[in-house]
């Protein structure tokens, strides 16, 4: 599955009973919802996809199909800036790929979107996952990935079972699927769970705010019903903070707790410096930035003193947000550890 800019095909559709709400506030306050019921075809932007409204299932619904040459496609919600806040939907899908041929089914909803959806975040699901005999399989029933740098291989070979989750799904039925955004933070809750399916605390798209859009893939039709965008107000974090200086970082991993010190230098996009304390000292550290997003490594030495893994050198990776004085994200230690890192700028 590719996910990558498209050029866009304006063909406005939009179900009956299909709803959003639009805001009217400023930012930095609550907003002002208008909740709006859209009854005409004069709502969608398609993106290398058709649209249609339909009846499925005992319900209005908009349907979404791809040409036969294309992947997947998105409908993007005319008129919405979304950054912090609610969207809900209920989705369906059915497979038109011929018997024994896998096909889990792919449909979610987009956010923080450009026009022209280059870049996006976005939650979806694969139903047909979600009862498989393989376990693995099961496990990658819901799934978040970021375009254009971070689609689903990516975050799986990079960073695997975080950024997917299993679930109890209907293959054949509707899903309700609700996503709560936060600032860097994304839950997704479905079929009206009081807890999350899966959250991702640090996402990776590049925009704070952007579009709502609809999308769905090729070898299917995908069924979109009661479309709600609540917005929120909006949490206080900004892009662009710089990773130069000195940091005092602490991992909080399934191995234990590791505490050190970074020292950090940018050129550009490129980061330099050392790590000292915990899995050694004067450590080389090498890493990008990309408007407060870090990519951070270094030659980490293992402990004798902790019996989960041999001592040796093994490759620490981190990746995260740097907020002002204030970062965190994911490590991962490799074969030894993985979990979070927190960091606070020193004066």
């Amino acid at each position: 599955m590719t996910l990558h800019s498209r050029s866009p095909l304006r063909v406005g559709v939009l179900a009956a009973l299909l709803t959003m709400a639009v805001t009217a506030g400023t930012s930095g306050a609550t907003p002002d919802v208008q909740t709006l019921s859209v009854t005409d075809t004069k709502g969608l932007i398609t993106h290398t996809i058709t649209a249609e409204v339909v009846d499925y299932q005992g319900r209005k619904a908009v349907k979404l199909t791809t040409p036969k040459d294309v992947e997947d496609g998105f409908a993007v919600l005319a008129g919405t800036d979304f950054q912090d806040g609610t969207i809900e939907a209920d989705l369906a899908v059915k497979i038109l790929t011929p018997p024994g041929v896998r096909m889990p089914g792919f449909l979610g909803i987009g956010f923080r979107a450009r026009q022209d959806v280059s870049h996006y975040e976005l939650i979806y699901i694969r139903p047909g996952n979600s009862r498989s005999e393989d376990q693995a399989m099961r496990n990658h029933t819901v799934q978040y990935s970021a375009a254009p740098e971070f689609g689903w291989y990516e975050l799986r070979r990079g960073w695997p079972w975080v950024y997917e989750s299993h679930a109890d799904l209907d293959p054949d039925g509707w899903t309700h699927l609700k996503i709560e955004v936060a600032g860097r933070t994304v839950r997704v809750y479905l079929n009206n769970s009081t807890q999350p399916t899966l959250t991702v605390d640090g996402m990776k798209g590049e925009d704070l705010r952007g579009a709502v859009a609809l999308w769905g893939y090729a070898g299917e039709e995908s069924y979109f019903s009661n479309v709600r965008v609540t917005p929120a107000a909006p949490q206080p974090i900004t892009n662009s903070s710089d990773a130069a200086g000195i940091w005092k970082v602490t991992f909080a991993t399934d191995a234990g707790p590791f505490e050190g010190t970074l020292q950090l230098k940018r050129d550009g996009n490129a980061l330099s410096g050392t790590w000292s304390g915990a899995l050694g000292d004067s450590r080389p550290v090498t890493g990008t930035w990309r408007n407060g997003y870090v990519e951070l490594s270094f030659p980490a030495e293992w402990p004798k003193d902790r019996t989960s893994a041999p001592a040796g050198t093994a490759t620490a990776r981190l990746a995260g947000w740097i907020d002002g004085d204030g970062g965190k994200g994911r490590v991962t230690i490799e074969m030894r550890a993985d979990g979070r890192w927190t960091a606070t700028r020193t004066p």
